[in-house]
């Protein structure tokens, strides 16, 4: 069970104390920048097949978690958020503005759980630890498809 408490807790970042959550989105904000700094032009589609990859292994590493927790969606599982922090990014050319818009709109709308995110809890096993956190990064990338879409239409250029 050791190596997948590892990677269920985000490589431990997970039993931080205070905002596991958001510690755990930031590591995935940086294997993000990593990506793309060693991928270059690629980061988009490795970051889309990343996803894709890790969607059903996550889905039962959730459901393992929550054996070995003995409760459902524990806190100090933050690959969920590592997973929709991804999610928030697909498609989306690299720019520290887009990674800063997408960590901040995602982060939010994980702790806001606007609808249906808040139902989508109640599935059971990993599927509920995942989906509310995916449907998150879904809304997310919506946001900061709608923001770079107007400022690319009033011509504002953020270096």
């Amino acid at each position: 069970m050791f190596w997948k408490e590892f990677l269920f807790t985000g490589l431990y970042t997970g039993y931080f104390p205070k905002g596991s959550g958001t510690v755990g989105a930031f590591l995935a904000l940086l294997f993000y920048i990593i990506i793309h700094q060693l991928c270059g032009k690629y980061g988009i589609m490795v970051n889309l097949i990343l996803v894709t990859v890790i969607l059903y292994p996550s889905i039962k590493l959730g459901d393992d978690a929550e054996i070995f927790f003995a409760m459902k969606d524990p806190q100090a599982v933050v690959l969920d958020e590592m997973l929709g922090f991804w999610v928030t990014m697909l498609f989306h050319s690299f720019s520290l503005l887009s990674v800063l818009l997408g960590f901040i709109f995602f982060r939010l709308f994980d702790i806001m759980k606007p609808y249906p995110i808040q139902k989508l809890e109640h599935c059971k096993g990993g599927l509920g630890i995942m989906m509310d956190d995916i449907i998150a990064g879904v809304y997310a990338n919506g946001v900061i498809s709608l923001i770079l879409f107007i400022m690319n239409i009033y011509g504002i250029v953020l270096v």
